[in-house]
């Protein structure tokens, strides 16, 4: 018995310092899993310097990202001139060009990603948690959306149209959330038979209120994890329409635009492709590396 009551003053000795964290959500167990994640928090800096960079770093350069300089065409990185990534072909600044490139190419990403977003999860969830005939009409236009080639309906757009930046956004935005449709369908629907779900029902909370109130909040950690993995994707997406000159059009640039431009120069001026490659590859890392990471994050199960 003795020895039993120290058990139990010792157990009861240890609950003020679980009791200081009594009260804190998910995101805050969350957050401080993500920070034992040095590859995360590291790619998570970098990110954001990168970030900061496209959009206060022209404001460093004296040179206009459509500017020619005729005196110094295809020059290397040269810090006495100013030209401090070197110039291309044209004579145009490649630092300048490089961060009103990589504004676009994540404008794009970003933009593109939050049509997916709230097309894909209210989409997903309203095909989940109705099930039945509407979940298979819903999942059925999914599938027959998937079907058709992507390629082949952005380049119809682009004839049809006409090139302009925001139809890169609605181009883009309007296949990717095919997949977020189904991430959040599925997610739903084993949400849908848990207690808090029926306890709603039971009380007479409305459909809507029931999707919007109580599955969507519950699907957010799942929904940001693949956010940072969408904006990745869809910059190497734009990219890839920018190397085939279905992106961006001239005087504007892309960091996808850039490295079509360094290929074509690659052997006379190799920092052409160099810069923007090197940028658009560590900026993708970035994004997938902190989505890793909030994927561990976020798992109860690694609790």
């Amino acid at each position: 018995m003795v020895e039993f009551n120290k058990k139990v003053v010792k157990q009861l000795s240890s609950l003020p310092t679980e009791m200081d964290e009594h009260g804190k959500t998910l995101w805050y167990y969350a957050w401080k899993r993500l920070k034992k994640n040095k590859l995360a928090i590291s790619s998570l800096v970098l990110l954001m310097i990168i970030v900061v960079l496209v959009i206060v770093g022209p404001l460093f350069s004296k040179y206009e990202f459509d500017f020619i300089d005729w005196e110094y065409m295809s020059i290397p990185p040269d810090f006495a001139t100013g030209h401090y990534f070197g110039t291309d072909m044209m004579g145009r600044d490649l630092f300048v060009r490089i961060l009103y490139g990589g504004r676009i190419s994540l404008m794009v990403g970003v933009l593109a990603t939050l049509v997916s977003l709230i097309i894909g999860v209210i989409y997903g969830s309203i095909a989940g948690y109705m099930g039945g005939k509407v979940d298979s009409v819903m999942m059925r236009i999914v599938d027959i959306l998937y079907a058709l080639p992507f390629m082949f309906l952005v380049i119809m757009l682009m004839v049809v149209f006409g090139q302009h930046l925001f139809l890169i956004f609605a181009a883009i935005g309007g296949y990717i959330w095919l997949d977020m449709a189904r991430i959040v369908r599925g997610q739903t629907l084993s949400l849908k038979g848990q207690e808090f779900i029926e306890s709603a029902i039971a009380i007479g909370a409305s459909t809507p209120r029931i999707i919007f109130k109580h599955i969507i909040p519950n699907l957010m950690g799942v929904v940001i994890v693949y956010i940072t993995l969408t904006i990745p994707q869809v910059i190497l997406v734009e990219s890839f329409l920018s190397f085939l000159g279905l992106g961006v059009q001239e005087p504007f640039t892309s960091w996808g635009a850039l490295v079509n431009e360094g290929a074509q120069d690659m052997e006379i001026a190799p920092w052409s492709l160099i810069f923007p490659a090197g940028f658009l590859a560590v900026t993708l890392f970035c994004f997938n590396f902190i989505g890793d990471g909030l994927r561990d994050a976020l798992d109860p199960k690694d609790n």
